[in-house]
């Protein structure tokens, strides 16, 4: 992967759009193509990463982890791994990851006005 240049202009935008729009601050937490669906599956509760993956089958491994991983960083999730074997891990919403289900159901709502 190449290396990003952080004094680049494109980078400078990038994170100036970042710290000034809240919207774009949000979208870059939960959007893309998985995010959504991930945050969607841990709305109903804990979920066992084999649940995540059956729950969303067209998601390729890697970027179920890396997601998962991205989501965890940002602070949405939760991950515990229980001392057992076999492993276990749980995924579960944090209390800011709770805090999208209204925002993430208006935009459901717009969506099926709109589009679907």
């Amino acid at each position: 992967m190449t290396a990003i240049k952080l004094s680049s202009t494109n980078q400078l935008n990038k994170e100036q759009a970042l710290t000034s729009c809240p919207v774009t601050f949000t979208l870059s937490r939960i959007g893309g193509r998985w995010k959504p669906l991930i945050i969607f599956q841990l709305m109903s509760g804990t979920k066992r990463y084999g649940e995540l993956k059956k729950a969303i089958p067209n998601i390729s491994e890697k970027m179920l982890i890396q997601h998962l991983k991205e989501l965890e960083a940002d602070k949405l999730i939760l991950r515990k791994a229980m001392p057992v074997v076999p492993p276990h891990v749980e995924y579960s919403l944090t209390d800011q990851g709770k805090e999208l289900t209204p925002i993430l159901g208006a935009m459901v709502g717009w969506a099926e006005k709109y589009n679907i």
